[in-house]
């Protein structure tokens, strides 16, 4: 995850934000005969905001808008995107169509079925209000095929959890307040619950949630797991096993570094850096090794104390694991491994 700037951060707004401004621009160019310089949305939560228009065109019976995506100070791989909404008439109600860069859903266990763009629901119905309300504006009827492109998504998704959740060909068009707020949390649990969801779905027994790409690496080819059953944890073990706890599987590994894990181990719902420290005190005490008391950083006290503190920890954090878990019908273990990505200690 990236630093957090030392600054009041500017808010963004979210895909879905974007296409439903998009759509209501090229619906104001197709019905009313001219396109607006800048549009005004209306989000869930009330906030109204506005956006310039990037790009346009249109043809016979349709009409085309591109909003850049601006996710505010948020690291969003979305940020810049290019939204465009394409509209065009089309009996039978609001139909959304994927376009290029857009994903479709293959997997059960999403929100919206298989075989339907990556259109998340909040999005759709932000989407069929402007089309219902500019109908009523221009006299038309609300039947418009909205097709919902993003160029260069296909490329961007790779860096998304898209492809382990089978959606594929793309982006998905997101959110719920139709607001970025930076750095939070939200979105990465939501991820994660969705991972959850589809791996439940799927009939997968055996889930693992790893704090970083050279655990993962190494769970992934001690239980020869398939992708869609890696959960891209990071630094939400809490966020993961809360949700496991209400939407069991028969079993789940975490994974992770020295100095991670031992904060699990201490008892921290929140791996982050900025939100839990080692307590080097309690490491001596739980190793039986004053050594410890002194160290500056975990992967200092592994150097001293070796094995006998990578195993001690795999055996705390999987106590941990199952406290968070408080009595769900699943199976736990630990697996902890060094910078290079070798298991150094396992805990079942």
């Amino acid at each position: 995850m990236s630093r957090k700037p030392e600054r009041e951060l500017r808010r963004g707004w979210t895909t879905g934000a974007c296409a439903t401004a998009a759509v209501k621009a090229a619906l104001e160019r197709l019905w009313g005969g001219a396109f607006p310089d800048a549009v005004t949305i209306t989000l869930p939560r009330g906030e109204r905001p506005t956006f310039p228009l990037a790009q346009t065109a249109a043809g016979d019976g349709w009409a085309e808008v591109g909003i850049t995506k601006d996710a505010g100070d948020d690291p969003d791989v979305t940020h810049g995107a290019l939204i465009i909404a394409r509209v065009a008439a089309s009996p039978g109600g609001v139909i959304f169509r994927a376009g290029d860069g857009v994903g479709t859903v293959t997997k059960p266990g999403l929100p919206i079925p298989p075989g339907e763009p990556a259109i998340n629901p909040v999005p759709r119905e932000m989407m069929v209000k402007v089309v219902e309300h500019s109908a009523a504006t221009y006299g038309k009827t609300a039947d418009i095929e909205i097709t919902i492109s993003v160029p260069g998504g296909k490329e961007l998704a790779q860096k998304t959890w898209n492809p382990r959740l089978g959606i594929e060909g793309g982006l998905s068009i997101l959110g719920t307040t139709g607001v970025v707020r930076p750095f939070s949390c939200a979105a990465w649990i939501a991820s994660i619950h969705r991972g959850i969801d589809v791996a439940r779905a799927s009939g997968l027994t055996h889930v693992a949630g790893c704090t970083g790409a050279q655990s993962e690496k190494a769970v992934q080819t001690l239980y020869d797991l398939p992708d869609h059953a890696m959960l891209d944890m990071g630094d939400f073990v809490g966020g993961l096993l809360k949700y496991l706890r209400a939407h069991p599987v028969d079993r789940v590994t975490i994974g992770g570094g020295i100095g991670k894990m031992t904060k699990l181990a201490q008892g921290a719902r929140d791996l982050h850096s900025a939100r839990s420290q080692v307590d080097f005190s309690a490491l001596a005490e739980l190793c039986e090794d004053e050594a410890l008391a002194g160290a500056g950083t975990a992967l200092e006290a592994y150097e001293i104390a070796g094995r006998k503190m990578a195993e001690a920890i795999a055996k705390k954090a999987l106590k941990e694991v199952e406290s968070m878990l408080q009595g769900a019908n699943v199976t736990a273990d630990v697996v902890v491994v060094d910078r290079a990505g070798k298991i150094i200690a396992r805990a079942e």
